[in-house]
C-alpha cells in the first residue's frame, strides 16, 4: 500500500520539475541565444510484488525527472544594427569571466563597453580573452569580423573568441544564459566551422506555443498524480480501519 503512495508522490515531484523548467523557459522568452532546458523522465527501480499478487509480478517505485541539458537546436539570428551585438553562426559559445573568476559559456552576444573600455555582457561579465578599446572609442567605430577580430580604425586591438565542447548537451545551465563546462561536456576548445555575425543576435530557442502546450500537459499530469496520491491515501486509511476493527 505504501508503495502506491511513494509512486504517486514521485510523479508529483517529476512534474513539478517539468513545470519549473517550462517556467524558466518562458522567463527567457526574449533572452538572446537562450537554449531551453530539456527534461526527461525515467522509471525508478522495480521490485517483486507480494506472493499474493501472483508469480512474476513486479511493482514500480514511480518515476523521476532528469535534466537532459540545454537544447541543441540551431538558433537563427536577427539583425539589430547595434555594433556590439554579436550572433554565433555554428555550434559555439562566447566565454565570459564570472565574479568568482570561473569561466562560463554563453550564446547571448548582447555586449557593451564598461568604464574601462572592456567588452562585457549586459550584467558586466568581461568577455574572454579581454578586449579593451582605446579611450574615446564609440561602438560605431568598432568592426568585428567573422573570425572575431576587433578592429578600431585600421588597428586590430583584439579578438572575440568562440569555443566549443565535445558534448554541449552536458553543459550545466547556471542562469542568466550562462553555462558551465563539466567533465561530461569536455573542456572548451577553440571552435572550428563557427563564425561571428556583427550587428545581430541569436534568437531565443523558446517557442511560446510549444511551451504553453507543454505546461498544459504537465499540469494535467500533475493533477492526475495528485488524484492518485489522494486515492492511495484513502485506501490506506480504509485498510487501517479494517485492521483496527
Amino acid at each position: 500500500m505504501l508503495e502506491g503512495l511513494y509512486a504517486a508522490a514521485t510523479g508529483l515531484d517529476a512534474q513539478e520539475s517539468q513545470l519549473d523548467s517550462i517556467a524558466n523557459d518562458l522567463a527567457n522568452l526574449n533572452t538572446p541565444g537562450y537554449q531551453p532546458e530539456r527534461v526527461g523522465f525515467e522509471d525508478l527501480l522495480y521490485s517483486a510484488a507480494a506472493p499474493t499478487q501472483g508469480s512474476g509480478v513486479t511493482v514500480g517505485a514511480g518515476t523521476t525527472a532528469m535534466n537532459l541539458g540545454p537544447s541543441q537546436q540551431e538558433l537563427g539570428a536577427e539583425q539589430t544594427g547595434q555594433p556590439l551585438d554579436l550572433a554565433v553562426s555554428g555550434n559555439a559559445y562566447f566565454e565570459v569571466k564570472q565574479a568568482s573568476g570561473a569561466i562560463a559559456l554563453t550564446r547571448n552576444g548582447q555586449f557593451q563597453l564598461d568604464a574601462k573600455g572592456q567588452l562585457t555582457t549586459a550584467t558586466g561579465l568581461v568577455v574572454q580573452p579581454p578586449v579593451t578599446v582605446p579611450a574615446g572609442t564609440q561602438p560605431s567605430d568598432i568592426h568585428i569580423g567573422p573570425d572575431g577580430s576587433v578592429v578600431v580604425g585600421t588597428t586590430t586591438i583584439g579578438k572575440v573568441a568562440l569555443v566549443s565542447v565535445t558534448a554541449p548537451e552536458q553543459l550545466t545551465p547556471i542562469g542568466d544564459s550562462l553555462m558551465l563546462a563539466t567533465a561530461a561536456s569536455g573542456t572548451p576548445k577553440p571552435a572550428t566551422g563557427a563564425s561571428i555575425v556583427q550587428g545581430s543576435l541569436n534568437n531565443p530557442g523558446v517557442s511560446l506555443s510549444t511551451a504553453m502546450s507543454q505546461m498544459t500537459n504537465a499540469e494535467q499530469t500533475y493533477s492526475m498524480a495528485s488524484k492518485a496520491l489522494d486515492l492511495q491515501a484513502q485506501m490506506l486509511q480504509i485498510a487501517n480501519e479494517v485492521r483496527g476493527g
